[in-house]
C-alpha cells in the first residue's frame, strides 16, 4: 500500500499547477489531501477518475474557501467517517477516516495557531482532544496510519533555524512536547524511523525565496501505530512536487 499525504493549499490551485500531470505515472493507492479549500461540487474530479481514483470522503469546512480534507483512492474502503464527533473541529473539516480491512487511515489537518493567541489555545486544546479521540479509536481499530499536516516541527532536525524559531508557533516547547508524547504513546514517525539523520522539509514560506534556499519546516507526517513498524518500506518528502507551499509525504507499507 502506498499512501500520499499532501497539503495542497487549495485543490483548485494545485490542479492548475499541474497536480494531475504529476500524478499520472505514480503508483499511489491512496491520496490524502489537506486544505482542499473547496467542496467537491466546485472541483472537476474527472482527471482523478481517469487515473483510477474515486473520492471516498470529502470533509469540507463550513467556512467557504477554508481548511477541509479529502481522501481519494484506487482501493475500496470498508467504511468512511467524517470528523471526530466534536463539532468545534468538525465544522472546520479537519479529520477524515477510511477503513481498509484491518487498517485505518486518518487524514488530518491540525490547527496552525499562527493567527494569534486565541487560535494557539484552540490548537493546544485540539492536540489534547485529538489524543483522546485516537486513544479511544485504537481500542476498536488498533492499526492506524495518521497522516497529514500536524503544523508542528518536532525536533531541531525538522526546521531550518531552530534557534530563531524557538518561540514561534509550530516549534513551541509545549507543541514539541506533545509530539514527543504522541510518538511515545504507540506511534512511529515513519519518515524519521527510516531516515534517522536525513534532513528534508515539507513546507516553505512563500517569502524571501525560502523554498529555493531550502529554508523549510517538516510539519507534515505519516505516523503509524507501532504494530505497523515492521511493514515500513519507505517514507520520503517529494520536494520536486511544486503545486503548493507544502510538498507531499509518501509512505510505502508492505502487505
Amino acid at each position: 500500500m502506498q499512501v500520499l499525504s499532501y497539503n495542497v493549499n487549495g485543490i483548485r490551485a494545485a490542479l492548475k499547477n499541474g497536480l494531475l500531470d504529476w500524478l499520472a505515472d505514480k503508483p499511489y493507492d491512496i491520496l490524502c489531501f489537506q486544505e482542499v479549500k473547496a467542496t467537491p461540487d466546485q472541483v472537476d474530479l474527472s482527471g482523478f477518475e481517469a487515473l483510477g481514483y474515486r473520492v471516498l470522503g470529502w470533509h469540507a469546512a463550513e467556512k467557504k474557501g477554508y481548511s477541509g480534507v479529502a481522501i481519494l483512492s484506487r482501493l475500496a474502503p470498508d467504511r468512511v467517517v467524517d470528523g471526530c464527533g466534536l463539532s468545534v473541529y468538525d465544522c472546520e473539516g479537519r479529520i477524515l477516516r477510511a477503513d481498509f480491512g484491518d487498517l485505518t487511515v486518518l487524514n488530518c489537518y491540525f490547527p496552525s495557531g499562527t493567527s494569534g493567541e486565541a487560535r494557539q489555545g484552540v490548537k493546544m486544546q485540539f492536540l489534547d482532544d485529538f489524543s483522546e479521540y485516537v486513544r479511544v479509536l485504537r481500542q476498536e481499530r488498533p492499526q492506524l496510519i495518521v497522516c497529514g499536516d500536524y503544523n508542528i516541527a518536532h525536533t531541531p532536525l525538522d526546521i531550518h533555524d531552530p534557534i530563531r524559531n524557538k518561540n514561534t508557533t509550530g516549534f513551541l516547547p509545549e507543541e514539541r512536547a506533545w509530539m514527543t508524547q504522541w510518538f511515545d504513546s504507540g506511534f512511529t514517525d515513519a519518515y524519521r524511523y527510516l531516515n534517522p539523520n536525513l534532513i528534508e522539509y515539507s513546507w516553505w514560506s512563500y517569502r524571501a525565496g525560502a523554498r529555493t534556499n531550502n529554508k523549510g519546516w517538516r510539519i507534515d507526517y505519516q505516523s503509524v501505530t507501532d504494530n505497523l513498524r515492521e511493514r515500513l518500506v519507505a517514507c520520503r518528502h517529494l520536494g520536486q512536487a511544486i503545486h503548493s507551499d507544502h510538498c507531499p509525504v509518501w509512505l510505502h507499507l508492505a502487505d
